[in-house]
């Protein structure tokens, strides 16, 4: 199944009372990749739980190619094709590799898992392992794999690279530009590790206070210094 777009407009969302983002906007073709930057507490991990339904929306529209999922559950969004790999992980402990990605497998026969297997061979070698003896950087592709087993045609990335070893993160995002490459998945990431995020994307949002502070290409943003230290703060990029 073919990537589709996404498009978010006018965007204002939180947790109860407290909002979080407000007026965000933003269209990511099929197939593109788009990265959500910004410093820590600016609404990154929210905007992605709001598109994936987990928050209270307070105004706004999200469209998944022609569909608004705008007003339905998160169990329905993924049907229509959105993939959410949370900062949390989220695997299950106690099942093994193998059954936890059984989960992710739907209606698709157990075959399938191959195509797990083939893009994480370190799966495979630990598919009898539980997810609780699993590495944090083996924890990140098996919660990933599950979610690609769903062939989503939207992929939510949070944070994936957090606390992991360079090698580790390494192998985690060629993972995710063969996916983009495939031109089956739209894929919005998160990320801390910003030379990684825009060595990846196409196109870049930074988020300050809960709204779109800046926006443009990676190169373009390399570029803009007073945005990268003012928004960013990381004094540069390297």
């Amino acid at each position: 199944m073919p990537a589709t777009p996404l498009d978010v407009e006018n965007l204002s969302a939180g947790y109860g009372p407290t909002r979080v983002l407000e007026n965000v906007s933003f269209s990511v073709s099929a197939g593109q990749r788009l990265a959500v930057l910004g410093r820590n507490g600016m609404g990154k991990t929210t905007l992605l739980a709001t598109l994936a339904g987990q928050t209270k929306r307070y105004d706004g529209r999200i469209r998944i190619g022609a569909t608004d999922v705008t007003a339905i559950s998160s169990a329905l969004r993924a049907r229509t094709g959105l993939g959410y790999v949370p900062q949390t992980r989220c695997i299950f402990p106690t099942l093994t590799v193998e059954e936890n990605l059984f989960v992710g497998l739907k209606d698709r026969p157990k075959s399938d898992l191959q195509d797990a297997y083939a893009m994480f061979p370190r799966l495979f070698e630990r598919k009898g392992n539980l997810g609780s003896q699993l590495s944090g950087g083996e924890q990140q592709m098996l919660s990933t794999a599950r979610t690609i087993l769903g062939r989503p045609t939207v992929l939510l990335l949070d944070e994936p690279l957090e606390g992991l070893a360079p090698v580790i993160c390494e192998e985690l995002m060629t993972a995710f530009s063969e996916l983009a490459s495939t031109g089956n998945m739209t894929i919005v990431l998160v990320e801390q590790r910003i030379q990684s995020a825009l060595d990846f994307a196409d196109q870049v949002i930074v988020l300050e206070r809960g709204r779109v502070a800046w926006s443009g290409t990676p190169q373009a943003l390399a570029a803009d210094h007073h945005a990268v230290d003012r928004l960013l703060g990381v004094g540069g990029l390297h």
